[in-house]
């Protein structure tokens, strides 16, 4: 059973949200909200709160199906940061210019699922590393 959760318009650029999603993608749920935990990013925090409303939704969807629910047994399947809208803003400069100020917005998606057993299945998630 797959379960989704997304945060939308989260007031961090995607490039730095893409570095914390990185490093949990592909992870046990458990060990990803430990890692998000103790990350010193900015943007770990908004991310631990939507891998673990992701596990709560599973929950949720299990519970509608009468199917048994194991924490433990959840893994990220995808997480992805899309690129959210651009806020405008202006700066005052010299000789009365102004300085256009970009501050950019992402769309955090979390997608959670069951844990696949097989070797193949592992291997592919593991994005060509070997180790």
């Amino acid at each position: 059973m797959e379960a989704k959760a997304q945060a939308r318009f989260v007031r961090v650029t995607p490039q730095k949200a893409r570095r914390v999603v990185d490093v949990v993608r592909g992870k046990r749920t458990e060990e990803a909200v430990t890692a998000l935990r103790f990350a010193p990013q900015a943007a770990a925090e908004t991310v631990r709160k939507v891998v673990e409303s992701a596990v709560a939704n599973a929950r949720v969807k299990a519970d509608q199906a009468s199917e048994a629910f194991d924490e433990g047994n959840l893994v990220i399947l995808e997480a992805y940061v899309d690129e959210g809208p651009t806020l405008k803003r202006f700066r005052q400069r010299a000789k009365g210019q102004a300085a256009q100020i970009l501050k950019r917005t992402s769309h955090i998606t979390v997608v959670v699922g069951e844990a696949a057993t097989t070797g193949a299945a592992k291997a592919a998630t593991t994005k060509g590393r070997t180790r």
